[in-house]
């Protein structure tokens, strides 16, 4: 198993903690192998492998298990009121009316209860209900490059490392597809993409017209970057013969938002510090997937850049949007505790001075950063700073 470090150190702060722990993110991120390093640290630190209770609700053998009485069945057969145990349910959004039971076994029994969940719709209505200020969420994404370098077992200050991100920025950072030879890496791209898309978004919300909705993921996939708005989208994709609504586009908006396929960032209006009403943005979880949805075709080279630099602020634990300064737009402001940061993406520094003047416009002391592809021999432009992009991935932070 690959290490996850600095997931299973959340995990182990909230260890013994009353909160239950929920780890959340697209099919196939790792979150069954988190829950796997999590119970290899606990049998390190000498918990009884008897006491530690796991079950993967995808498994064959618990397909049968599709109610919260057939839930509450299970897991009686296996909890103790007098011992401690540790509860690891893997998929847990595949039993209906969980939410009730995971409950009454955090009031009812001596337990450490650790969930995994591949929709976000798990966190909301009845779950946010019972368990008010009582979860904590968290989050869990394909490999950052510096996970990609260690999986492959990449020096980072090797002459390799441009090379190897070329192919992260091709086939992304699922550990499946990073691990696999290239020739069967697309395959195993595939096989995820439809799986998100038909089990995680179709059948789960009786989407019958597939079509409409892998025609949207392959719109957005190829408009990375661009201000979406589901009216335009919608009449764009009925001017190419796929007839839809603004209301069809929206609902299947949030469906991949809640199947964590695309993640969006709201428009922000710097000045006025308010959040605008517009649709924003909408990033795909994994560049590999964007390149599988848009049939493999290159192009939009700063629209993927921009992608990859969108999912290492999330993961870095920032809020990002997307910023409106007057007529102007600032790519990123991104937002932890205290921190702001503005950072302009560009796939090559312009002639003119365009990207740094969006920046300099703002009229406060919080760091300012552009992030491009390309080496420079100059690291700032008027005192804002020009970073490449494997140099920014291989920061600390």
């Amino acid at each position: 198993m690959i290490q996850r470090p600095t997931y299973l150190k959340k995990l182990i702060q909230f260890k013994d903690n009353e909160n239950i722990k929920i780890i959340t993110g697209v099919r196939r991120a790792g979150k069954s192998v988190l829950l796997m390093l999590y119970r290899d640290y606990l049998i390190s630190q000498g918990i009884p492998e008897k006491n530690i209770v796991y079950f993967n609700f995808e498994d064959f053998s618990l397909l049968k298990v599709q109610t919260a009485d057939q839930l509450q069945t299970l897991l009686a057969n296996r909890l103790d009121k007098n011992v401690r145990t540790y509860l690891l349910l893997d998929e847990i959004q595949m039993v209906d009316g969980w939410q009730r039971v995971i409950n009454a076994v955090r009031v009812s029994y001596n337990s450490d209860i650790v969930l995994t969940g591949s929709n976000a719709h798990m966190l909301s209505g009845e779950l946010a209900t019972l368990l008010s200020g009582r979860y904590v969420e968290i989050p869990i994404y394909p490999f950052s490059f510096k996970e990609f370098l260690q999986a492959k077992e990449i020096d980072p200050d090797s002459r390799k490392v441009d090379s190897a991100f070329n192919e992260y920025e091709q086939y992304g950072g699922f550990p499946s597809v990073v691990l696999a030879d290239n020739q069967i890496k697309d395959t195993i791209l595939s096989g995820i993409y439809d799986t998100i898309i038909l089990n995680d978004v179709s059948m789960r919300a009786n989407v019958r017209d597939t079509d409409i909705l892998k025609s949207l993921v392959a719109f957005l996939s190829d408009n990375v970057g661009q201000l979406i708005q589901p009216a335009k989208v919608a009449r764009t994709l009925s001017s190419k013969g796929i007839k839809t609504s603004n209301h069809t586009v929206e609902r299947y908006l949030s469906l991949l938002e809640n199947a964590f396929l695309f993640y969006r960032a709201r428009q922000y209006d710097i000045r006025g510090r308010e959040y605008l009403r517009t649709s924003g943005k909408y990033y795909i979880v994994d560049a590999g997937l964007r390149r599988n949805a848009t049939g493999r075709r290159p192009g939009n080279y700063g629209g993927q850049l921009e992608n990859i630099v969108y999912l290492e602020l999330i993961r870095r634990g920032y809020t990002v949007n997307v910023g409106k300064l007057n007529t102007k737009e600032v790519d990123f402001v991104a937002r932890k505790i205290d921190e702001v940061l503005y950072i302009q993406v560009t796939y090559e520094i312009p002639h003119n001075t365009h990207e740094t003047d969006n920046l300099l416009n703002i009229k406060d002391n919080y760091r300012k950063l552009v992030i491009t592809q390309h080496y420079y021999e100059f690291k700032e432009i008027d005192g804002i700073p020009i970073i490449n992009i494997v140099d920014w991935l291989l920061e600390d932070y």
